[in-house]
């Protein structure tokens, strides 16, 4: 069974922020599934079905992002450790996808939560990049522009794709396949996104 747990906040006023990028995903990847998300623990939301040949289980915690890694134990103890985390980035341009499978928490308070009550910063996380590029928390609880949202689009059908090949090829050729700048970074434009920004 593959977990994949977006990071996000859950009160209505967050809904569509770039610090909600990591529920985004799982919410595109549970209208691929036909599933809805239901109370399914103490403390997270969960959307089960199958993506392909996989079985997975999609997860939104009840946690506030810094809380995040309270809900770990029990997703364990449930589906076990074939576990993606999806979340944003302010420190890559708007439109990115990095895959890794190991790392420091860059700053962002989820991923240190996770790490916290895993122990261990060795697990796989998938960053969504928001723009920004320092901290500003006006930034990450803010709405993506109308401007912005061709570029969103892309991104979460990029993130749902990579969910896909972590699965059926293994995290190494995820990241092969599926890390990369937006296109107005590979062609050396300059990153309009970078105008505030960070973590929370």
């Amino acid at each position: 069974m593959f977990i994949v747990l977006g990071i996000g906040n859950p009160d209505e006023k967050y809904a569509g922020t770039r610090h909600n990028v990591g529920w985004m995903t799982v919410d595109a990847l549970s209208e691929k599934m036909d599933r809805k998300f239901k109370k399914s623990g103490f403390e997270f939301w969960a959307a089960e079905g199958r993506l392909g040949r996989h079985e997975v289980a999609l997860v939104k915690t009840w946690t506030y992002v810094n809380e995040t890694g309270r809900v770990i134990p029990e997703l364990r103890k449930r589906w076990g450790e074939e576990m993606m985390v999806v979340c944003d980035d302010v420190n890559l341009p708007l439109g990115s996808v990095r895959i890794r499978k190991d790392g420091s928490s860059g700053g962002h308070n989820g991923l240190k939560s996770i790490e916290a009550a895993l122990g261990s910063n060795a697990y796989a996380r998938m960053r969504l990049g928001v723009g920004g590029g320092r901290p500003d928390p006006n930034w990450v609880l803010g709405r993506f522009t109308k401007e912005e949202k061709p570029a969103l689009d892309k991104m979460l059908a990029d993130a749902s794709d990579a969910v896909r090949g972590w699965m059926d090829e293994g995290i190494d050729k995820a990241m092969t396949k599926f890390n990369r700048k937006p296109p107005s970074e590979e062609k050396g434009e300059p990153d309009k996104g970078k105008v505030g920004g960070t973590d929370r």
